[in-house]
């Protein structure tokens, strides 16, 4: 690991490439796609409040996830230096104590932000951001316990995005059948963080950061895995049905149909293929989540929300 990546006292600055690239624009996705969902699901009007829906998504994304990205990096240094090195804090490329500046400044840009857009989203704002400080920070460090903190991130990346999308879209605290796909697909996404951690499972040992695949093992941490993905979904698909949704349940119901295949394929070598499926079948869960967004939408649409 470059030495200057732990020295506090350094008179030169990071470089904005390597900012950006602490922020890891590549994981807001999720954060974004699961407000879209939530946006979509509150099934009222967006007009007049197209710009109140993309600075959402802004706070979803580029801030709130940033700012954990940027947080966790820093934490996670000295596993990095042996995971992936190449990483802008291990690398030298972030020196001394800028990575904890970048982490500190951007959850304080990020809680500025999720002030201006109301109480219930400046809420949601307050506990990803306090999840992603005690995912990653000690004395907290859920993320040293692979089942407390795979939750917090999925929370942070469905769960809380969805309901701040539903919260922002209708002005209001979203309906009880919205808050019901925001904690189901929340619970799944617990799976598909446990398949991200395949990748550091040799780091993850070699510091005592005990992730499930590290914990568990890669056959049963991915046994686990598929079950957690697979049941939140099997639920919506009934919930569905019961509220006379059956065109849709029946497209998510195919989905996982297809996802279950998937994942034979992937207990036949979880360790090398954890990142092809993340690839294929967890695509087919997050086209899953607007497919029911939707379906929910048009409940409401037709006067069977609740």
């Amino acid at each position: 690991m470059a030495e200057t990546s732990l020295k506090p006292w350094v008179t030169h600055r990071p470089e904005p490439g390597a900012v950006v690239e602490l922020l890891k624009p590549i994981t807001w996705f999720a954060p974004m796609w699961a407000f879209a969902c939530g946006a979509v699901s509150a099934g009222v009007p967006l007009d007049g409040r197209w710009l109140l829906v993309l600075a959402g998504v802004v706070l979803a994304g580029p801030l709130v996830c940033g700012a954990s990205q940027a947080v966790n990096d820093w934490f996670d240094r000295h596993v990095d230096a042996i995971n992936e090195p190449g990483r802008p804090i291990p690398s030298g490329r972030i020196p001394g104590r800028w990575g904890l500046h970048v982490a500190v400044g951007w959850t304080l840009v990020s809680l500025a932000f999720a002030s201006t857009l109301g109480g219930l989203v400046f809420a949601a704002a307050v506990l990803g951001l306090a999840l992603a400080w005690a995912y990653s920070a000690p004395p907290l460090r859920l993320k040293q316990d692979g089942w407390w903190g795979n939750a917090a991130v999925a929370a942070c990346y469905e769960g809380l995005p969805w309901f701040t999308g539903a919260a922002l879209a209708a002005g209001a605290m979203p309906s009880g059948r919205v808050l019901a796909l925001a904690a189901l697909y929340s619970i799944g996404a617990h799976g598909i963080m446990t398949l991200n951690d395949f990748k550091s499972i040799e780091g993850d040992r070699r510091m005592g950061i005990r992730s499930l695949p590290a914990r568990l093992g890669p056959g049963p941490a991915a046994r686990l895995a598929c079950w957690v993905m697979a049941l939140p979904q099997l639920v919506v698909v009934l919930l569905l049905g019961s509220w006379g949704l059956a065109g849709y349940a029946a497209l998510i119901a195919a989905a996982l149909a297809i996802q279950l295949v998937l994942m034979r394929k992937l207990l036949a070598d979880p360790r090398a293929r954890a990142p092809w499926y993340n690839a294929t079948g967890t695509t087919l869960y997050v086209l899953g989540m607007m497919v029911a967004a939707i379906a929910v939408a048009s409940a409401g649409a037709q006067g069977g929300g609740s």
